[in-house]
């Protein structure tokens, strides 16, 4: 099953529209494991067994396992994901974005080693970022299109005067991904919570793209809004243009106790309610 089925697989099963963002910071984690990097599979896991009924996705940011020496922890990360969550795709949060040889590498690490259904990639170094990638049957390539940040806007908001009708950076990115970069059928692009107006003119450019959408919860995106801007159904209902919306760290710091793993299970039943009623 390729990326983009096994999500409307997953959101219709556990009927979400959420993604639980794991990003393992020890010096928040709970009681005794507080400070320890050696517990972040133990942490994770416990995130994924609470929330594996709740969401249409996992996504694991590498960086803060690479940071603490934990990729091998990252691994098993994979593998419980796997076995405990089947049907519930994987995102690996990578925002590679090198071209050649090195690109290479970066698909390989992502859909080879840790096994992911899915990475995000930077386009700023154009389609030879993503091609790498595209060889491998079935797997996701998110691009970053318009992100949450602030300090976005220094490039994304930016008009390219040598294209008819001046389009914005993201404008470009997303009516690309939507058309001649999207060539395994498989890409998406990451908007977001913080700036819904976008959102909708993504949604717009790109109607039928998957769009991840962080920002919800701990940065403070409107769940309402999002779904608004983003999700795009027909007449009888069906969702045509899909929308992951990410949370990391309202669920897995909802508690700083030893119920932890209940407590973010309550926020991220919480959350995923509040996008279903938005609908």
């Amino acid at each position: 099953m390729n990326f983009t089925d096994q999500l409307a697989q997953a959101q219709r099963l556990h009927h979400s529209l959420l993604c639980v963002g794991l990003d393992p910071e020890p010096s928040k984690f709970p009681g005794a494991w507080q400070g320890q990097p050696d517990r972040i599979y133990d942490f994770c896991a416990a995130i994924v067994d609470a929330t594996k009924d709740l969401v249409c996705a996992f996504k694991p940011q590498i960086a803060y396992f690479a940071a603490h020496r934990a990729e091998d922890q990252l691994e098993r990360l994979m593998a419980h994901m796997r076995r405990v969550a089947p049907s519930v795709p994987v995102i690996l949060d990578a925002k590679r974005g090198d071209i050649g040889s090195t690109a290479d590498q970066y698909a390989h690490e992502a859909f080879t080693r840790y096994q992911a259904d899915a990475v995000t990639l930077s386009p700023f170094m154009g389609f030879d970022t993503m091609e790498p990638f595209l060889r491998f049957p079935g797997k996701g390539v998110i691009l970053l299109c318009r992100t949450s940040n602030p300090g976005g806007s220094d490039l994304q908001n930016l008009r390219l005067a040598d294209i008819p009708g001046q389009p914005r950076v993201y404008e470009h990115i997303a009516a690309q991904a939507q058309g001649p970069w999207n060539t395994n059928g498989q890409m998406g692009l990451v908007v977001g919570a913080t700036f819904p107006e976008e959102i909708a003119r993504v949604r717009e450019l790109a109607p039928t793209l998957p769009l991840l959408i962080p920002g919800v919860g701990a940065q403070g995106g409107d769940a309402a809004a999002t779904v608004k801007a983003g999700l795009k159904t027909d007449a009888s209902g069906a969702i045509t243009g899909t929308i992951v919306v990410n949370s990391s760290r309202a669920v897995l710091y909802a508690s700083s106790g030893d119920d932890f793993a209940s407590a973010a299970r309550r926020v991220a039943l919480q959350t995923r309610d509040a996008l279903n009623a938005a609908r």
